[in-house]
C-alpha cells in the first residue's frame, strides 16, 4: 500500500517503477496467504477475502503500470 501510495505522489516519469515493485509485493502477499491458507494458520473465509481484495488491487495496479507504458 505504501508503494501505491508513493506512487501516486510522483511525477509521471518516477511512477512506472515504483509500480513494477508494488506488483512484485502484490504477488508475494497473494503466494504468502496461498500458504498460510494451506497450512490451515488462516481461516478459509478470512483467506477468501484477502485473495479477493488483493486480485483487485493487482488488476488495478496492472491496468496503472500498462496506462504508463508507451503504446508504439
Amino acid at each position: 500500500m505504501e508503494l501505491l501510495i508513493e506512487a501516486a505522489l510522483e511525477t509521471k516519469p518516477n511512477k512506472l517503477a515504483i509500480l513494477l515493485t508494488a506488483r512484485i509485493k502484490i504477488e508475494k502477499l497473494k503466494r504468502l496467504f496461498g500458504i498460510m491458507n494451506e497450512l490451515n494458520l488462516i481461516e478459509t473465509k478470512k483467506y477468501i477475502d484477502f485473495e479477493f481484495k488483493l486480485q483487485e488491487i493487482s488488476r488495478m495496479t496492472n491496468n496503472w503500470i500498462k496506462s504508463l507504458m508507451p503504446k508504439y
